[in-house]
């Protein structure tokens, strides 16, 4: 579903970046380690597609509940490496 809004923002010239925030909780079967993989490299195919940064802020996969509650405040280092990203590209 993700992946779907990411190009759609991208699409926009006003955007300058897209940060990506979830987490791909495990299960019974190995379905988050594929979803994760997929979801990652689609991610990093559209920011090289649209030539814009899209920070990949979802923790994942093998993760419980509880792991990711752990793991929230961790979406702000996505930000910040977005936002660096932004400022480096327009030194280019």
């Amino acid at each position: 579903d993700m992946v779907l809004a990411i190009k759609k923002l991208l699409e926009k010239d006003e955007i300058d970046a897209v940060i990506t925030l979830g987490a791909v909780i495990e299960g019974a079967t190995d379905h988050d380690q594929i979803v994760a993989q997929h979801a990652s490299r689609k991610i990093a195919d559209l920011s090289l597609e649209y030539e814009k940064p899209v920070a990949l802020g979802i923790s994942g996969p093998g993760m419980t509940r509880l792991d990711a509650h752990k793991r929230v405040d961790y979406g702000k280092r996505a930000v910040e490496a977005a936002i660096k990203m932004c400022d480096r590209l327009n030194e280019i």
